[in-house]
């Protein structure tokens, strides 16, 4: 848990969520929060204990713990970006969100959508840039109409988000873009109905929950809608058998064509009936307030039967490949 970005907090919440959740029975777990400076265990005595980045084993009074398993809850780098699925593998550590490449893919929107778009997953129209090189408001207006999104292209929670409606605050929708990555996307303003769908392996089987609408008090569904409380999450989605059935059914395809791993959620807004992906999650938010969790609820599973779904489906993945 934690981690490199602004999304640090967050993870916390996930990481925190899973321990409290674990079957005391079945598993001992043992927080891990990883930051910039050192990766520690907060032991119960209120000390910091080291863990070793190279192989994540914890020396706690004196004695080396070595991992059997990770249950990742990293939000952004280097969670979600492949970094720990990478050092995983080199490790030979069974670990539960996805292996490193799709992790990597998906976290980079400009790869994901190129990639989805050639498998006929229907997106919005973008513009991609680097820092120096954003175009001028008039030219990406022509592009997109207003309004447009300006985006971070590897960042999460919606840090660095900006809705521009007119040409006074493109400006600076790029600096606040800019500030959370040197790449960014300037994506079409879809007007419709926001849904998120979960997905996971379980028994080799690819399970898509029910969607969740989200309806947010403020312009769009950003980091105050999504952790102060300023939206609407309701599971199910109020949307037609079709769109149900469509955005299921592209989720499915997503978490099939990437090859994902563990749990993942993927966005939609849906224009006129069509669902347009917007961007895929491989570790999404574990907290109580997060999407995923509700949708576990709605599902009839407990978040201590669903984590464990996702650990023994990891064991089982991984042994498997052993043999």
């Amino acid at each position: 848990m934690g981690g490199f970005t602004n999304e640090f907090d967050i993870s916390l919440n996930s990481g925190r969520v899973v321990c409290e959740s674990l079957n005391e029975n079945n598993y001992h777990a043992y927080p891990c929060v990883v930051t910039k400076t050192e990766w520690y265990n907060p032991g119960d005595d209120g000390k910091k204990h080291p863990v070793n980045p190279c192989n994540l084993s914890i020396s706690l009074n004196g004695r080396i713990i070595k991992p059997n398993l990770v249950f990742n809850t990293i939000h952004g780098s280097p969670g979600e970006d492949g970094q720990i699925a990478a050092l995983c593998k080199l490790q030979n550590i069974p670990q539960t969100s996805t292996h490193f490449y799709s992790a990597a893919l998906s976290f980079n929107k400009r790869d994901c959508l190129s990639v989805l778009k050639a498998h006929g997953i229907t997106c919005a129209k973008s513009i991609y840039c680097d820092n120096g090189s954003a175009p001028k408001f008039n030219y990406v207006k022509s592009q997109l109409g207003l309004p447009f999104f300006v985006k971070p292209n590897r960042s999460g929670s919606s840090f660095g988000v900006s809705k521009v409606k007119e040409k006074s605050q493109y400006e600076q929708a790029l600096t606040s873009a800019f500030k959370e990555d040197d790449q960014i996307l300037i994506e079409r303003g879809l007007k419709g109905v926001e849904v998120s769908v979960g997905a996971y392996s379980y028994r080799g089987k690819t399970i898509i929950f029910s969607p969740t609408e989200i309806i947010s008090d403020n312009d769009f569904f950003d980091l105050n809608a999504k952790y102060e409380g300023k939206a609407q999450e309701i599971t199910p989605a109020r949307i037609s058998d079709y769109e149900t059935s469509q955005v299921k059914a592209i989720t499915e395809k997503i978490y099939e064509v990437l090859e994902i791993k563990g749990v993942c959620r993927a966005d939609f807004i849906i224009e006129n009936g069509q669902a347009y992906f917007i961007e895929l999650n491989t570790t999404p938010g574990l907290s109580r307030a997060s999407i995923i969790p509700k949708q576990v609820s709605h599902s009839g599973l407990t978040l201590t039967e669903f984590f464990d779904h996702l650990i023994q489906e990891t064991l089982n993945t991984y042994k498997t490949h052993l043999t």
